[in-house]
């Protein structure tokens, strides 16, 4: 039996290939289609106004933030330290002003004192300024425990960094010392509150203020404010039985001086000059005071004292005018004064 021929190609014939089928196109893409070069164009102009309104953003949001002065005299060259603060209301400096509610702890808790260096703490924390711990003998006064030889450095840069305004502030003084060392400044501060010196009056201000007040409020009161001139004689009286005190005002400056008298315990009326002034940084003055007679003259120059507030007449220690009983006429007192600068007039 026969065989038929062996086909020389012995690889199954090819199966026939249909071309892949076309994707029906999706509505959306339809849609597309239909867009007019109107509407494209609508859409790039909303484009480019959004990326105009993100770009402004981006300006106003860069001018919002500035660089501190201070910290822009520190960059220099480097730009690795650069710190930048924004201007916004909530946002804060590098530095900041603390209020304490009670400045009470800043004080040492033993002599109550404002605390200074060096301060000290024992080994459960109390503290104690040095003055304290050698009266205390180095005895912590709570705890009994040694204290003198640990030193309290935290508290230390508080109180060197505590800051305290003048208590005249409120009349005009910005001068702020270290706490505990106020002292030293209220002492010769010129803004030192000074009293309107006329009867029935409250005033109170600074001693220019209070010049003011007087001639814009008192003026008119001829009985209980009288002008005078610098180093010009003027001749006044005073009734003992009604009051006791005569208030001058300098026309030009507007010094106030208070002239008070008052019986001594020995007899005699004892009258002294002040004016109404600190008692640092205003200028000195004196005055001539002289008792009339018929037929005798009492002169003595006596230094203005400087006072903030018309007290009750006390019987003065010096700087006064003493007018024995046999130069007077009851109670009636006339006088002459004459005031100058300096010590023009003390030794006369």
């Amino acid at each position: 039996m026969s065989l038929p021929p062996r086909n020389p190609d012995h690889r199954s014939p090819k199966r026939q290939r249909f071309p892949p089928p076309v994707p029906e196109e999706d509505e959306e893409e339809e849609e597309d289609d239909d867009y007019s070069a109107a509407s494209i164009g609508d859409e790039e102009d909303e484009d480019s106004e959004d990326d105009t309104d993100e770009s402004s953003d981006e300006e106003e949001e860069e001018e919002d933030v500035q660089v501190p002065e201070d910290v822009g005299d520190n960059i220099g060259d480097t730009q690795s330290r650069r710190s930048v603060s924004s201007s916004s209301p909530g946002s804060s400096s590098s530095q900041q002003l603390i209020k304490l509610k009670s400045s009470e702890i800043l004080d040492c808790p033993t002599c109550c004192e404002p605390l200074k260096r060096p301060i000290y703490q024992c080994s459960n924390g109390h503290l104690a300024c040095s003055l304290c711990c050698l009266k205390l003998r180095k005895k912590c006064p709570f705890c009994r425990l040694p204290i003198g030889e640990i030193r309290c450095r935290a508290m230390e840069k508080v109180i060197e960094s505590s800051m305290v305004p003048c208590r005249n502030s409120t009349y005009g003084c910005q001068h702020t010392s270290p706490y505990g060392d106020q002292s030293t400044h209220e002492r010769r501060c010129m803004y030192v509150a000074c009293f309107c010196p006329l009867p029935h009056c409250n005033y109170t201000g600074a001693y220019m203020d209070v010049q003011t007040h007087a001639r814009a409020t008192h003026s008119w009161d001829a009985e209980n404010l009288i002008p005078f001139v610098f180093d010009t004689p003027q001749i006044f009286s005073m009734n003992l039985a009604k009051k006791k005190t005569t208030i001058f005002q300098e026309e030009k400056g507007g010094d106030l001086v208070v002239v008070q008298a008052f019986k001594g315990t020995h007899g005699g009326v004892c009258v002294t000059v002040s004016c109404i002034t600190p008692m640092y940084g205003s200028p000195n003055l004196s005055c001539s005071l002289a008792k009339l007679n018929a037929y005798t003259t009492l002169r003595l120059g006596v230094r203005v004292k400087k006072i903030q507030k018309v007290v009750e007449p006390e019987e003065p220690k010096d700087d006064f005018m003493f007018v024995p009983d046999y130069m007077l006429s009851g109670d009636h007192l006339k006088m002459q004064i004459c005031v100058g600068s300096e010590y023009k007039y003390v030794h006369i």
